[in-house]
């Protein structure tokens, strides 16, 4: 009994843990293992067993495939395309979701939500339509399209390879489309017919009234030439600055809140702003202010401004600005930082960064060059890199083999990890993609979570937790019958990925269904493709995938814009889901 409530207990820790944020999940998780290993729960076998899974390592092997195919820059001149001819919100997402989908079912989802979410915010820019009808269903058709194929999310490939491992048959390549497809083509006629009266509509006039929707914050120091020194906030006039509010003084290292108008300015005070992005740089134009982490004196003119998104994989995560050696590590450096919801109080240096924290940098001309793929998700038009005709081939090529590959996979000729590899190998010997650039592509951390996620559902398994869930599901629904057990599979599975990762989700209620399964003797295959269409199928909320908060801010999102959005689309997906599964599995 020890075993059961221990286990029980660490998990409902690693959980909160997840969803308070207190660290990064490539840290909480195998930290997690760990203590289960040296409680004895897992072996060092089953603890390392992730590591050589056929799932896991055909994700490391995608991710070199979807960043050659991604950095040729071929998908965003084919969405270009498509744009230019496309006047109205209705006729723009009929011609941009479908093919959104379809691509997202052969590669991965967040570089082509990455590559599309700066070209559809400069269209509406040109065509004085809102990006927020846009952005939510891009995100959502990209997640609709991964469900499609074996190779369309992780989760897939996680669920595929944990059945593999369980001596199960696993899942053909288009085996998920039976339930894929017409959930897809359901999701794209929500998304653009219903979708857009749910979605707000700012109708902003150009980009920059769209950036302004958001407060940043920003820092700006009194030196000895400001020419209100021993002056109160009233005299000195920063209670009239456009677009900015006085939210603190910092003084000493103390801070000083709320700020009254009758406060006296010394030299050395640090003043927090918040407010319009467009405003922070003409701070630098009062003397005696001096706008901290700026560029030298010649900003802007030497330097561009960008706007990102710290990703979930970003190696600043959770560490204050002052101790990442920004300036020296990116050849750039924060003047402002936004957070959503809350009107951050604090200098910043002392800002403690969180994934969907949007950045706005001063950069100079190497920051492109120092900055790998999963440091940030780019939202500014201007940051983006301009790809050569050689890239351009490249990508071509990428696609033809990646074609070639999937058709070898489905006519059983090859096994997907080796035709995986063999493209991989394709790539690099023919100097399409160069040794420093597949270590940029591949999302280490994710691999991690992934690989460690298999030893913590063995110590569900071994602890006896896995079976008592089991039984409690089973319990509650079989009088109702296998419909029921479907869906209940189907929401504890929604509800656990909004909570932590896609893939940990599908880990942790793999063991319980391979329970319920048994002792129903239904179909282990039936509840795992439950399971990964419900891992993937994060609509609720902003935080339950990486998509999802690559749009939040560009968007101008609030969280209940993906309630109102999600919701709907997260009934429909798990109704369809379970039935189809009934009818072709059972």
């Amino acid at each position: 009994m020890f075993e059961f409530y221990f286990t029980g207990a660490v998990l409902l820790l690693m959980m909160s843990l997840l969803t308070l944020e207190i660290a990064k999940p490539e840290i909480i998780i195998p930290s997690t293992l760990m203590v289960f290993v040296m409680s004895g729960i897992i072996s060092v076998k089953e603890a390392v067993s992730g590591f050589s899974n056929e799932g896991m390592l055909t994700i490391g092997l995608l991710f070199i495939i979807a960043g050659t195919i991604q950095k040729s820059g071929i998908v965003d001149k084919l969405f270009q395309s498509l744009l230019k001819r496309s006047f109205s919100t209705k006729k723009a997402l009929i011609r941009l979701l479908p093919p959104i989908s379809l691509l997202s079912a052969f590669i991965n989802n967040t570089p082509i939500v990455i590559a599309f979410t700066p070209i559809i915010k400069k269209w509406c820019e040109d065509h004085n339509l809102s990006p927020s009808k846009f952005l939510i269903p891009l995100s959502y058709a990209t997640i609709l399209g991964g469900m499609i194929t074996l190779i369309g999310t992780s989760t897939n490939l996680v669920v595929h390879g944990l059945l593999l491992e369980n001596g199960q048959k696993g899942f053909a390549f288009f085996e998920l489309a039976k339930v894929g497809i017409p959930i897809t083509v359901i999701g794209l006629f929500y998304l653009i017919f219903l979708a857009p009266y749910l979605l707000p509509d700012s109708m902003p006039k150009s980009l920059k009234e769209v950036n302004s929707l958001r407060e940043f914050t920003g820092e700006a120091m009194i030196t000895k030439d400001f020419p209100h020194l021993q002056k109160t906030i009233r005299e000195a006039k920063l209670r009239n600055l456009k677009g900015l509010f006085l939210v603190s003084i910092i003084r000493n290292g103390e801070p000083i809140a709320p700020v009254s108008n009758s406060s006296t300015l010394l030299e050395g005070d640090r003043l927090i702003f918040t407010g319009d992005i467009t405003t922070f740089a003409d701070l630098q134009q009062n003397r005696g202010l001096e706008l901290q982490s700026s560029i030298g004196e010649d900003f802007p003119k030497k330097h561009k401004l960008v706007e990102v998104v710290i990703s979930h994989h970003s190696p600043l995560l959770h560490k204050k600005i002052k101790e990442t050696n920004f300036r020296s590590r990116y050849d750039a450096a924060v003047i402002a930082v936004h957070r959503q919801n809350h009107r951050l109080k604090t200098k910043i240096g002392d800002t403690i960064l969180k994934p969907g924290d949007i950045l706005l940098l001063v950069a100079g001309q190497d920051f492109s060059k120092r900055t790998d793929s999963n440091d940030f998700y780019f939202t500014s038009e201007h940051s983006r890199i301009i790809n050569s005709l050689n890239d351009g081939r490249t990508g071509l090529y990428a696609v033809i083999l990646l074609g070639l590959m999937i058709s070898l996979v489905t006519f059983g000729i090859f096994p997907m990890v080796s035709a995986m590899a063999v493209t991989a190998v394709i790539l690099t010997l023919f100097k399409m993609v160069n040794p420093k650039e597949i270590k940029d592509f591949i999302q280490w951390d994710v691999l991690l979570i992934i690989a460690c996620s298999f030893g913590i559902g063995y110590a569900l398994t071994n602890s006896g937790v896995a079976s008592f869930i089991a039984d409690l599901l089973i319990k509650s629904t079989a009088p109702i019958g296998v419909l029921a057990i479907i869906i209940c599979v189907y929401l504890l599975t929604n509800i656990f990925t909004e909570m932590m990762t896609n893939s940990a989700a599908a880990v942790l209620m793999f063991p319980i269904v391979m329970e319920v399964a048994t002792t129903m003797s239904v179909s282990p295959s039936a509840l795992a493709v439950a399971v990964a269409i419900a891992a993937s199928a994060s609509f609720a909320t902003p935080i339950g995938y990486q998509t999802n908060l690559i749009v939040y801010g560009p968007g101008g999102y609030r969280f209940i814009d993906f309630l109102k959005a999600g919701l709907p689309l997260s009934f429909l997906t798990m109704i369809t889901t379970s039935i189809l599964i009934y009818f072709f599995w059972m």
